[in-house]
C-alpha cells in the first residue's frame, strides 16, 4: 500500500479556489490588496510543497502524479507569486500570463482524465480539472475587465463550482481513505 494525501492536495485546493473566487468578485480592485497575502501564502504553501514531494518521489500510483502532483505545484507557485506580489504592490499580470498556461495544462489533463476514464469518477474529476484551469485561463483577461461586474461574477462562480467539485471529492475521499488505510503499517514499524 502507498500513501495517498491527494486528499490534503484537493482539500487545499478548494480552499484556494474558495478563496480566489472572493478576490475576483470583491478584492480585485480592493485597495487593500495585503489582506489576501495570508490565504494565498498558506494555499500555495501546502501546494508547492505536496505537489513536489508527489513529483519527486512519485508517491501514487500510475499517472495520478502527473495529473495531480504536477498541476499542484502550477497550483501553489501561482498563489505563492501572488501572495508575494500582493504584498509588495506589483502588477499581477505576468502571473496572469504563467495562469494560462498552467490553465491550459489542467484543461488538457481533465479532457485526458475522462478520456482515460482516470480516476473513481472520471467525468467529475474531469470537469473539474477543466473549471479550475478556465480560471487560470481567463486571469489575464479577468485583470483587464475588473472593472466588468458581470465578467468578475462569471467568474467566480466558475471558481466555486470547481471548488465544489474538488470538495465532495476530497471529503469523499477523506471519508474513503480513513476505512481504507485504517490497518496500514509504516515499513519502519512492520
Amino acid at each position: 500500500m502507498f500513501i495517498d494525501y491527494i486528499t490534503l492536495m484537493l482539500i487545499n485546493m478548494v480552499a484556494g479556489l474558495f478563496l480566489l473566487a472572493h478576490y475576483v468578485f470583491r478584492g480585485l480592485d480592493s485597495p487593500n490588496q495585503k489582506q489576501w497575502v495570508p490565504g494565498f501564502g498558506m494555499t500555495g504553501g501546502v501546494a508547492l510543497a505536496t505537489g513536489l514531494h508527489m513529483v519527486w518521489t512519485w508517491a501514487v500510483p500510475g499517472s495520478f502524479n502527473i495529473a495531480f502532483g504536477e498541476t499542484t505545484v502550477l497550483f501553489g507557485i501561482l498563489f505563492i507569486t501572488t501572495a508575494f506580489a500582493l504584498a509588495k504592490g506589483w502588477e499581477l499580470l505576468t502571473i496572469a500570463i504563467y495562469a494560462f498556461f498552467a490553465g491550459i495544462t489542467a484543461i488538457v489533463i481533465g479532457i485526458r482524465i475522462i478520456n482515460l476514464g482516470l480516476t473513481q469518477q472520471p467525468l467529475l474529476s474531469g470537469v473539474g480539472f477543466v473549471l479550475t484551469g478556465l480560471g487560470g485561463v481567463f486571469a489575464a483577461p479577468t485583470l483587464y475587465l475588473k472593472t466588468n461586474r458581470a465578467w468578475r461574477s462569471l467568474g467566480a462562480a466558475v471558481l466555486v463550482v470547481a471548488a465544489l467539485i474538488w470538495a465532495f471529492t476530497g471529503y469523499l475521499a477523506y471519508w474513503n481513505h480513513l476505512e481504507t488505510f485504517q490497518k496500514w503499517v509504516p515499513l519502519p514499524m512492520r
